[in-house]
């Protein structure tokens, strides 16, 4: 049957009233379907979720009917969603009759989502999950990994607008604190999905079909967030969502060069990306040549590396391909053919952070590799405080400062299995044990280092608080036997790196820290 999904925008609001009714929400669904069935729902193990929600009244049938592909009669869904007009909702796409049959089954996939902006849905295309389906090249991702993983990292707060560029079923919008909201997408399909999941909620959006930052030329935002199509593929298109056509990392590449051009004065983006790892590159340079030379600070976060055949192997079965046919095979062997030409040995993955500002751009490149806390977004902000107060900073301003250890910090000392060489420190007194210990934050990104006694003797000595660093760093010199001028230099670096990641902050400096305060037994050390 041909649909028009330019009508689900249209009757995307008569499932509002009836989804509240039913309490088919993140809440609700938890309720119904205990800690069992919101892990079968997880790992989209359709057959345990569909035995809970047979027990979970009208939320139950929701869920079956709209995530788990199972058919309705007109009849139970017409109780279910009273003020739906079914035929419209045919039409639109939203559901689908079987033909002879009174029995409707839905077009889409329609789930609650939690963006921590209380009861919210999602409209998107079936994604192969809980149902077989064949991805089409114009799909409508929805609630996938990726997707999750940008809403985890976007920095929190109101801003005056957003961009969503690339927006799809428009499920970044929907967590957005913003007077204006602003989502483009090269594919009209999913322009479409965008304004039903926008009409569902009650969001007022500004959606606009383009490729890349055409359809907002000229224009800047205090927030920018981005799940460009970054899956690094032959050069033709499988699937607009993940693939664009560009060459190799292109379209990370692209996006990063021009976002700050879209960035209000203080304006932070927030991007998903690959890129390639060549033989004989350092990949830190490769992003760093991406990064415009004025007017940007960049916080480059490599989350993931993977081999090419594994990468491959990945995104070929995300298509729904099976591994066992010679199609599958054929396809492998192109894509990983194209990657032994272009000298592709790993691919990453990861999160960049771009700020607005003025002056000559800053780039840092760091590995995230290991676990960590919610709340990198705000941990971005405070970066870039930080990143802030040190380009107005001499190495006058940093030894006059007095320093705090920031929060959920811990110091301790740990068993030596070898030498302590390459550990930041200057060294060990004369006589002294060639000791070293580990600062760690147990918050956050969970930044570790591992310094030696001098320089876990200056942390205690800003733990006990009242002086300036230059005077600690004196005091410590002094009782350790150390030359002061060339301890004071060595030591001077070691505390911006770790004030660089959050460990020690100025006293009664804002916005440099996940927690505004905390308890004395929060930190804690040991010699």
């Amino acid at each position: 049957m041909t649909t028009d999904t330019t009508l689900l925008a249209s009757v995307a609001p008569a499932l509002r009233d009836a989804f509240l009714q039913h309490d088919y929400t993140v809440d609700g669904l938890a309720a119904a379907l205990g800690d069992a069935g919101v892990a079968a729902l997880g790992r989209s193990d359709a057959a345990s979720t569909a035995r809970l929600a047979s027990d979970a009244g009208p939320r139950g049938e929701l869920l079956r009917l709209f995530v788990l592909g199972e058919a309705l009669s007109r009849e139970k869904i017409a109780d279910l969603l009273p003020e739906l007009d079914i035929d419209l909702a045919i039409r639109s796409g939203l559901l689908d009759d079987v033909a002879g049959t009174d029995v409707l089954h839905a077009g889409v996939d329609l789930r609650p989502v939690d963006t921590g902006s209380g009861a919210q849905w999602v409209i998107s295309d079936r994604d192969g999950s809980m149902v077989r389906v064949e991805t089409r090249p114009d799909h409508v991702l929805g609630v996938g990994q990726a997707s999750l993983s940008l809403l985890g990292i976007t920095p929190p707060g109101r801003t005056r607008s957003v961009l969503d560029l690339g927006t799809g079923c428009g499920i970044q919008l929907l967590a957005q604190d913003s007077e204006r909201r602003v989502g483009t997408d090269i594919t009209p399909r999913c322009l479409d999905f965008a304004a039903a999941t926008a009409a569902i909620n009650e969001l007022d959006v500004d959606l606009r079909n383009g490729s890349w930052f055409s359809p907002v030329e000229g224009e800047t935002f205090d927030r920018i967030v981005a799940n460009p199509p970054f899956v690094i593929g032959t050069p033709e298109i499988g699937h607009s969502y993940r693939e664009s056509g560009l060459h190799l990392d292109g379209a990370t590449k692209l996006v990063t060069e021009q976002a700050s051009e879209h960035l209000a004065p203080g304006g932070v983006a927030t991007l998903l990306g690959s890129w390639v790892l060549q033989e004989g590159e350092d990949w830190r340079s490769r992003l760093a040549d991406w990064i415009p030379a004025e007017g940007v600070s960049a916080w480059v976060l490599l989350r993931d590396i993977s081999g090419p055949e594994h990468y491959v192997w990945t995104w070929l079965t995300d298509e729904g391909a099976d591994p066992r046919t010679p199609e599958f095979r054929d396809s492998a062997a192109r894509w990983l053919d194209h990657f032994a030409t272009e000298n592709v040995a790993g691919l990453g993955f990861g999160y960049i952070y771009l700020q607005a500002i003025d002056g000559p751009s800053e780039v840092v490149c760091e590995e995230l590799t290991h676990p960590f806390d919610p709340g990198l977004g705000a941990e971005a902000l405070a970066h870039f405080a930080r990143a802030d107060w040190l380009r107005d900073c001499d190495e006058a301003d940093v030894d006059d400062c007095v320093f705090e250890i920031a929060p959920s910090v811990v110091i301790y000392e740990s068993q030596r299995l070898g030498s302590a060489s390459g550990r930041a420190g200057v060294g060990p007194a004369p006589g002294e044990s060639d000791s070293w210990f580990v600062v760690e934050r147990a918050s956050g990104p969970r930044w570790r280092h591992e310094v030696d006694a001098t320089i876990a003797s200056v942390l205690r000595g800003i733990e006990q608080g009242g002086l300036p660093l230059a005077e600690i760093v004196q005091l410590a010199a002094l009782s350790r036997g150390l030359d002061e001028q060339t301890a004071g230099s060595e030591i001077r670096s070691i505390i911006v790196d770790l004030f660089r990641h959050g460990i020690v902050v100025p006293r009664n400096a804002e916005g440099m820290c996940l927690e505004e305060r905390w308890p004395a037994h929060d930190r804690r050390s040991s010699s």
